[in-house]
Formats: structure tokens, sequence, C-alpha cells
């Protein structure tokens, strides 16, 4: 049993998942700080200084009017984060995005790369027969 375990574990495609994702929480990290530090900002601004993060809707009469935040709204009661809700969906379509643009140079270097010339087919049984009958004749 621990060496079909040894076996499975070290099968190319489980090794290359787990790169994929330890990869893929570091990239996710950098599309947090992208969405949150640099295009919702643009975003704010654009729209007027909104900051989407905070957006909410009050579903507790425990929340107090004067919450503006979030967060403090979240701690107070139970709270419905739109805004929240946008940041995450931006954040799916710039990952979405990019990796529909690697996975597309990645097709087009497997197009580029010329195919491995191939064999010629074997000849079949009557053309190596025909083939040694001219041999033969030639050595005469």
């Amino acid at each position: 049993m621990l060496q079909d375990f040894k076996n499975f574990a070290l099968k190319g495609n489980v090794l290359d998942m787990a790169v994929g994702v330890i990869i893929g929480a570091a990239f996710s990290k950098i599309v947090d700080s992208l969405v949150g530090d640099v295009i919702m900002p643009i975003i704010g601004a654009i729209t007027g200084g909104i900051d989407f993060s905070n957006y909410f809707v009050r579903l507790s009469s425990k929340i107090p009017p004067d919450v503006v935040a979030y967060a403090d709204a979240k701690k107070a009661g139970a709270v419905l984060g739109y805004g929240q809700f946008i940041t995450y969906v931006v954040n799916f379509l710039i990952v979405a995005f990019v990796l529909f643009m690697v996975i597309r140079q990645f097709e087009r270097l497997k197009k580029k790369t010329p195919p491995a010339p191939e064999a010629p087919p074997a000849p079949s049984r009557s053309e190596a027969l025909l083939e040694e009958i001219r041999d033969t004749l030639a050595k005469r």
C-alpha cells in the first residue's frame, strides 16, 4: 500500500498540480493587490471617489446608521457586502483574462514548433518479397 501511494504521489500530474496550486496562491496575492491597490482606486477616481469595498446593505437593525465602513458594520450585525462582491468579480475577470492570454501564447508556441519528421511506412509483405527478388537478380 505504501508503494502504491508513493507511485501516486510521484506521478508527474500530481507534482505539476502541486506546483500550480503554489504558484496560483502567490499569483492570487498579486492579483488581489492589482485589483485593490491599482484598478479599484482608478475606478473610484473615475466614478468620483467611490470606494466599492464599503458598499453594503444593512440586514440587521443592530447596525447604527452612522456606521459607514463595511468591516465595522459586519462586526455589528448582518450585512450584505455587495461592494466586496464587485471587487471579487473584477479580480476573477483579471485572473481569467491573464490565464486566457497565457494559454493562448502557449498554443501559439505549440503551432510554431516544427513537427518531428515521420518515418516512412514499412513496406508491405509483397513489396518486401519483390525487393528480395530484385536484389537476388542483381547479384547474378
